[in-house]
């Protein structure tokens, strides 16, 4: 994209908790000065950047620019596809301003505004996958088992305090009201029913402040990978808090089932939470699916989310 080109609109849609960020204002504003149109919207309340969203791919937008947290990358993510289909899709960039941005650093974005708008302005959009679960749409991955019980019990002020701690001290506080979750999953060539503690449907790899449920989900393969750590006699709850909060599981990694499929189904016996992108969702049955290729993105050239690097080294 070329620095003369006046033509191409980019709008931020910017997380209310950051509207006074400095940072962002400053590359904003280098970057105008460069003359590229841009403009910002901040959200006031939940709902606010799918809505903007929206209205941006109505508008005929060209690039929409997240700026925040997984939250608001999924809400942005939802307010596109909920548009007119016959519309143009915008371009989707990443400004990361959330607590852990687990899916901007698996992805090697950068965290400094500045760097993250010029990727953004300078780095070619690429056609990557999105993930659905039952109506709602998921760029990173979605949880369920004992990691979405920490995650949906851990207190928003907590985590802007401690960040990925915070998790780790939720699972010791919620240590003994934490049980496996029972159910019957279904994908192709795939029937499995019993107990699990945790359920990692990955489109991206991490969650939770940098707990890879996911280690080896690409954003385009057209595939979903399933993770499964079904519950043994032998495992404590000590094992599995250990494998999410202390990053030191590779006894129960070799544990779990993995599978890369387009779509699974489960029906859990209770109802269960299910973390999509950090924002939970509870029910009996989820049906998730993978659609391939369903927006473009502006990523680092050497992202490893992506199956195949390319350009040149500009960025990392």
């Amino acid at each position: 994209m070329s620095s003369a080109d006046t033509h191409h609109h980019i709008r931020i849609i910017l997380h209310g908790k950051e509207a006074q960020n400095i940072a962002l204002r400053d590359a904003v504003r280098l970057l105008r000065d460069h003359r590229y149109k841009i403009d910002v919207r901040v959200t006031w309340e939940e709902g606010d950047a799918r809505r903007l969203a929206k209205e941006a791919r109505q508008l005929g937008v060209d690039t929409v620019v997240a700026a925040g947290g997984d939250g608001t990358i999924n809400e942005v993510v939802n307010g596109l596809m909920a548009a007119d289909a016959r519309l143009e899709m915008p371009s989707l960039g990443v400004i990361p301003l959330g607590t852990a941005n687990d899916f901007a650093v698996s992805c090697r974005i950068p965290l400094a505004p500045l760097e993250a708008l010029m990727l953004i302005t300078e780095i070619a959009p690429v056609a990557v996958d999105l993930g659905r679960v039952n109506q709602r749409y998921f760029m990173n991955l979605a949880s369920g088992g004992f990691g979405a019980q920490i995650t949906t019990a851990t207190p928003d002020e907590l985590k802007r305090a401690l960040g990925g701690l915070a998790y780790l001290i939720t699972g010791m506080s919620k240590f003994t009201s934490i049980a496996a979750v029972e159910g019957h999953i279904r994908a192709p060539d795939f029937d499995w029913q019993g107990a699990f503690m945790v359920l990692g449907v990955g489109n991206g790899r991490q969650a939770g402040g940098g707990h890879e449920l996911c280690p080896d989900a690409l954003l385009d393969d057209g595939l979903l990978d399933l993770n499964l750590l079904p519950k043994s006699d032998q495992q404590t709850l000590t094992d599995t808090l250990q494998y999410f909060m202390l990053n030191d599981g590779s006894v129960l990694q070799r544990q779990m089932i993995h599978r890369h499929v387009p779509w699974l189904e489960i029906e859990a016996e209770q109802e269960m939470n299910i973390n999509i992108d950090g924002e939970p969702v509870s029910g009996k049955q989820f049906r998730f699916e993978v659609h391939p290729g369903a927006l473009k993105m502006h990523l680092p050239r050497k992202a490893p989310l992506l199956s195949v690097n390319v350009g040149d080294e500009s960025f990392i």
